[in-house]
């Protein structure tokens, strides 16, 4: 199965506020890394429903609220690890049998 593309990636943090947008540009760096074509923003937990991503990138310990938002859920502890992001991109993306990078 290939990768939408764009992928729409969607950060997503309890308030929506300062945490999702350091995290949309961890993602930003990354996903520019591995050289996708994404479409990338940063929500708070409860408008994340209405958004229709792909992608949804969030803390681990809203990983159980996020289920049912987009068909791949990434959960990253360090949202300055850009590196780690990128790890756990690439594996959520095999795991849903995108053929990514």
């Amino acid at each position: 199965m290939t990768m939408p593309n764009p992928v729409k990636v969607l950060c997503v943090c309890g308030l929506g506020m300062g945490s999702s947008l350091i995290l949309r540009m961890t993602v930003e760096t990354a996903v520019n890394r591995m050289g996708l074509n994404a479409e990338i923003d940063h929500t708070d937990l409860s408008s994340a429903r209405s958004m229709e991503p792909d992608v949804v990138v969030g803390q681990g310990m809203h990983t159980d609220e996020l289920e049912g938002v987009a068909p791949v859920i990434v959960s990253v502890d360090d949202f300055l690890d850009d590196a780690a992001v990128e790890e756990k991109l690439r594996a959520a993306f095999t795991a849903a049998g995108w053929d990514a990078c």
